[in-house]
C-alpha cells in the first residue's frame, strides 16, 4: 500500500476513569491531536468521566468514545459512593469494554483502524489489547515517578519487608533501590507492603509494574533532571523513558466561576497562600478546623479550594470573618493552574498529589505538604529532601500552631525566601526543558514518532 492510499494514523487513548486521571491523560491526547491534525485521536473513558472533561470542539480530530463502566445496565448512578467498589466494577468489565470501545472508535471514524494504543499506565490490560491488535502500547504515567519505581520493585520490597507493614522498620531507608535511597519504608504507597495489598487499586499498580517494562515506551509526567537518580533508574528499567510534563502545552483559558482571579488581582505580589487538597482527597476533618484557625490567626491572605460538603467542619463564623476582613475566600472549586500562576500567590498548602506538585513547579510556587495517601508521601519526601522547594508541617499533621508557624516561615521568613528561590530555579528548568530543543520538547517529538509511526 503506497502513502497515498494508507489510512491516517489512529491513536486510541484509554483513561483510568477516576479522580484526576482522565483530565491528565486528556491533556496529552489533546496536544497530540493538535500537533498531528491529519491523525485520528480517540479518547476512551466512561461516560461519567467524559462528562467531567472540557469539550473537545477546538480539536476536530479528537473524538470522545464512551466505554462501559461495569454498572448494571439500569443504573443511572453508582450503587455506592465507595470508590474502590466502583473501580472493582469497572476493572471487572475490562478488557471487553475496551475492545468494544475501540471497535466503536473505528466505526465512528469511518473505519480507520487503530494504529497505536496509549493512555493511563493503570490500565495495564491495554497491553493485552494492543498485543492482540499488533500495535504499539505507550502508557502514560500521571503520578509520582518515585512511586512508579517502587511499584516496579514490589516483589523485592515484599521479599525484604513482608506484607505486614514492616512494623518497627518504618524509618528504614530504601537504599537498596537505585533512585529511592532517600525514601523511607513509611513513604511507600499503600498496597505495596501494607494497607490493603489485595485492593483493586493495589492490584492495578502491581500489574502496572509488571507490564509496563515491556511497552514500546512509557511517558512520565515530569521533566528530565528534576530527579536525576530516578531518571537513570527508570531509563535502565524501561524500553524507553520519556519525561514530558502533561500540562506543558496547555493553553485553554481557565473558567473562574467563583471570582478567584479578580480577587487575586487586588492582592500584593507573592502575598497569598493557595490551599487545596485535590479533587478526591480530604484531610481528617479535625485538621480542617485546625487549618482554618491557623489561617485566620496567621493573617496571611488565602484562597482555599474546599468541597462545600466539608464547609460545615470549619469553625463557626470563619467564612464570614474571612470575607468581612478581606483576608481570604473559601470556594468549592478554583482554576488551580491559573491561581498558582498568578503573581499574587506566594505559597501552596497541598496534599502533594502529583498533578498539583507539577503545576506548582511550573508556576514557581513553593509548597507546604500535608500528604494523605497513595504517592503523596513519596512526592512530599522528594519535595523536601531532593528538590528543596517545599516543607512540611511539624509533626506531619495540621494544628493551629503548626499552621501559623509554617505560614510564617514560608511567607515571611528566611526559609521561605530560600524555598522561593529554589522554586524559581525549578520553574526555569521546567521551562527550558519545554522550549524548542529542550528535553521535554524533544521527548514529545519522539513520542509523536512512536505513536504515529511512518505517518509523522
Amino acid at each position: 500500500m503506497n502513502s497515498a492510499t494508507m489510512p491516517p494514523p489512529h491513536v486510541a487513548f484509554i483513561a483510568f476513569p477516576f479522580g484526576s486521571h482522565p483530565l491528565s491523560i486528556f491533556q496529552i491526547a489533546r496536544t497530540v491531536a493538535a500537533a498531528a491534525p491529519s491523525a485520528v485521536v480517540s479518547f476512551l473513558a466512561t461516560q461519567r468521566a467524559l462528562s467531567s472533561l472540557p469539550p473537545a470542539d477546538d480539536t476536530p480530530n479528537l473524538r470522545y468514545v464512551p466505554v462501559a463502566d461495569g454498572l448494571p445496565p439500569d443504573a443511572s448512578s453508582p450503587p455506592t459512593k465507595d470508590i474502590l467498589h466502583q473501580i472493582a466494577l469497572f476493572v471487572s468489565s475490562t478488557p471487553g469494554n475496551l475492545k468494544q470501545g475501540i471497535s466503536a472508535a473505528v466505526e465512528a471514524n469511518g473505519g480507520v483502524p487503530v494504529s497505536c494504543i496509549s493512555g493511563d499506565s493503570f490500565m495495564w490490560m491495554s497491553a493485552d489489547v494492543a498485543a492482540e491488535m499488533d500495535v504499539p502500547w505507550i502508557p502514560l504515567h500521571a503520578a509520582s515517578s518515585a512511586a512508579f519505581l517502587a511499584h516496579l520493585h514490589t516483589d523485592l520490597l515484599r521479599q525484604k519487608f513482608g506484607v505486614d507493614g514492616a512494623v518497627g522498620r518504618e524509618e528504614e531507608l530504601l537504599d537498596f533501590i537505585p533512585g529511592l535511597e532517600g525514601h523511607r519504608v513509611r513513604d511507600l504507597p499503600e498496597g505495596i507492603i501494607a494497607g490493603g495489598i489485595d485492593s483493586p487499586v493495589s492490584d492495578l499498580c502491581y500489574r502496572m509494574g509488571q507490564r509496563t517494562p515491556k511497552s514500546t515506551a512509557v511517558v512520565f509526567n515530569t521533566f528530565d533532571g528534576l530527579d536525576s537518580a530516578i531518571d537513570a533508574s527508570l531509563a535502565s528499567a524501561l524500553t524507553r523513558y520519556l519525561p514530558i510534563p502533561f500540562h506543558f502545552s496547555s493553553s485553554s483559558p481557565a473558567a473562574d466561576p467563583n471570582g478567584c482571579l479578580p480577587w487575586l488581582d487586588r492582592q500584593a505580589p507573592t502575598s497569598v497562600v493557595y490551599v487545596s487538597f485535590g479533587s478526591i482527597t480530604t484531610p481528617p476533618l479535625a485538621e480542617l478546623a485546625e487549618l482554618a484557625e491557623g489561617l485566620e490567626a496567621s493573617g496571611v491572605p488565602f484562597i482555599w479550594s474546599l468541597k462545600e460538603a466539608s464547609w460545615e467542619c470549619l469553625p463557626p463564623g470563619f467564612l464570614a470573618r474571612a470575607a468581612a476582613a478581606g483576608q481570604g475566600m473559601v470556594v468549592g472549586w478554583a482554576p488551580q493552574q491559573a491561581v498558582l500562576g498568578h503573581a499574587a500567590v506566594g505559597g501552596f498548602v497541598t496534599h502533594t498529589g502529583w498533578n498539583s506538585v507539577m503545576e506548582a513547579i511550573a508556576a514557581g510556587v513553593p509548597m507546604i505538604g500535608r500528604p494523605i495517601f497513595a504517592d503523596h508521601f513519596m512526592a512530599s519526601r522528594s519535595m523536601t529532601l531532593e528538590w528543596g522547594n517545599g516543607m512540611g508541617f511539624e509533626g506531619e499533621v495540621m494544628t493551629k500552631e503548626g499552621v501559623v508557624q509554617a505560614l510564617d516561615a514560608l511567607m515571611r521568613g528566611e526559609k521561605g525566601r530560600q524555598l522561593k528561590a529554589r522554586a524559581k530555579e525549578l520553574k526555569d528548568a521546567a521551562m527550558a526543558a519545554a522550549a524548542p530543543g529542550g528535553s521535554s520538547h524533544n521527548n514529545f517529538e519522539t513520542m509523536l514518532q512512536l505513536m504515529l509511526g511512518s505517518h509523522k
